[in-house]
């Protein structure tokens, strides 16, 4: 059950309102009832209804938006018309489409952790200029395993959908991707310069996975609402903050040598700070937009966090 967050009632079956992200009892449930922030866009038509998906892009005269120009149909019936506020799923399953084809490829000849494999979706220290790699291996994650793609599914599952609430899924669709890809390159940035200052012989392993991406989604809540209450297993509240401290403080222990005992040798533990850092940053950039819960249940199919990222596999750093 939810308590309304405008009269305290609870709520068997609250409202949720898409404008602020609040919780609300059919008494306050619409946007006038709850002195929604929304309210203040009522006279704009994209700014009560558009997600951002399909904005307009100047290209020096024309009005439209991109899908108008392109003759493409995004509106609620269509295909493209379905990832309007559906980001977050969206890039979870592109996460999971990627973890199949990093074990499907061996079909065609293509080994798990070969040259090849790493060239298409590990970011390796000695191959930054593979561009694309910045991106695919945000997606992809540590292969024969389901602990790392699924720690950092359930941390992006929970929280991810609060934020693009709060952001709108153009803002979290590049939130994500540039958080995730900043994360890669600062681990591998470290493992350079480790090597410059003769710390370590050789540059490092590559690195994949998603946990800059959601620590950065946590960094954005944790500013938002430091108080927000995740309730472990539905018996243990422990506030946001507190559990992003615990990473901040991990992070850098790993990173200064000293955090192997928590996190293991094969931890991006650069990534994990780079990403976090990115979040709390966003997170003052959009902080008093619109509303956030008040508390979240994790557990037993509750809402709730999971902890990104994961210990890491051999030969590879997982973030």
């Amino acid at each position: 059950m939810s308590k309304c967050d405008a009269c305290g009632k609870t709520e068997n079956m609250p409202y949720r309102c898409h404008h602020c992200g609040g919780t609300y009892c059919s008494e306050h449930r619409l946007p006038e009832a709850h002195d929604c922030p929304g309210l203040d866009d009522w006279g704009d038509p994209d700014g009560v209804f558009d997600s951002g998906f399909d904005d307009s892009v100047d290209d020096g005269g024309g009005n439209g938006g991109l899908g108008d120009r392109l003759s493409v149909d995004t509106g609620p019936g269509s295909i493209l018309g379905y990832f309007r506020g559906n980001a977050t799923y969206t890039m979870l399953g592109l996460m999971w489409v990627t973890f199949l084809l990093q074990h499907l490829v061996v079909l065609v000849g293509i080994p798990i952790g070969g040259p090849t494999w790493s060239a298409i979706f590990t970011l390796q220290p000695q191959h930054p200029e593979y561009v694309w790699t910045w991106f695919t291996s945000v997606f992809s994650h540590a292969p024969l395993s389901l602990g790392h793609i699924a720690l950092n599914s359930i941390v992006i599952f929970f929280f991810g959908r609060i934020v693009e609430d709060y952001v709108g899924s153009k803002q979290f669709t590049i939130l994500f991707l540039v958080s995730g890809a900043l994360a890669g390159l600062g681990q591998i940035g470290l493992s350079h310069l480790l090597v410059f200052l003769d710390y370590q012989p050789a540059l490092g392993a590559g690195v994949l996975g998603a946990s800059g991406a959601g620590l950065a989604i946590m960094g954005v809540l944790t500013v938002l609402n430091p108080s927000l209450r995740v309730y472990l297993y539905f018996l243990i509240p422990v506030p946001i903050w507190a559990i992003t401290g615990f990473y901040l403080i991990v992070s850098v222990a790993g990173i200064l040598g000293v955090g192997g005992g928590f996190t293991g040798g094969n931890v991006a533990d650069m990534a994990h700070l780079v990403g976090l850092v990115i979040g709390l940053w966003y997170g003052s950039q959009v902080k008093g937009q619109r509303r956030t819960p008040n508390q979240l249940q994790f557990g037993g199919g509750g809402r709730g966090p999971g902890g990104p990222g994961g210990p890491g596999g051999p030969g590879r750093g997982r973030f």
